[in-house]
């Protein structure tokens, strides 16, 4: 019997901390937490990024986020508060569930991804050349 995308989103779900665009808004108001946007570059242009946000394609999350892997990244701390999110929070709960997997102790996701916050009317960034309205 094999899962489906949607089941493997679900259990994540079941198994991260669900954070809302005012609880993640908050949190980066207190300056002490890493937000990491899983979205691929493409997307980031396209779309926008939320301010401050580090910028780790899903693909690398793991290398990057493994103190112990030659591609880990200074912006990754597992004993950090760390948030994920993406489009609409599926990549960002698989990738929390992978991450208390790696041990990280303060792990969640932004349930709706960038496409929550932007309904509540929170800030993106462009970076210069790309898109400017939002």
């Amino acid at each position: 019997m094999s899962d489906s995308v949607k089941h493997l989103v679900a259990h994540a779900r079941e198994e991260v901390r669900n954070m809302s665009v005012t609880e993640v808004a908050e949190a980066l108001e207190s300056g002490k937490v890493t937000l990491v946007d899983l979205r691929e570059a493409d997307e980031v242009r396209r779309d926008g990024a939320i301010p401050l946000a580090v910028q780790a394609p899903r693909g690398m999350l793991e290398f990057w986020a493994d103190p112990s892997s030659p591609y880990h990244r200074a912006e990754f701390d597992p004993s950090a508060p760390t948030i994920l999110y993406c489009a609409s929070g599926g990549r960002s709960a698989l990738g929390a569930q992978t991450l208390q997997r790696l041990g990280y102790t303060d792990v969640a996701h932004l349930d709706g991804g960038l496409g929550a916050w932007k309904e509540h009317g929170r800030p993106v960034t462009f970076q210069a050349g790309d898109r400017t309205d939002s």
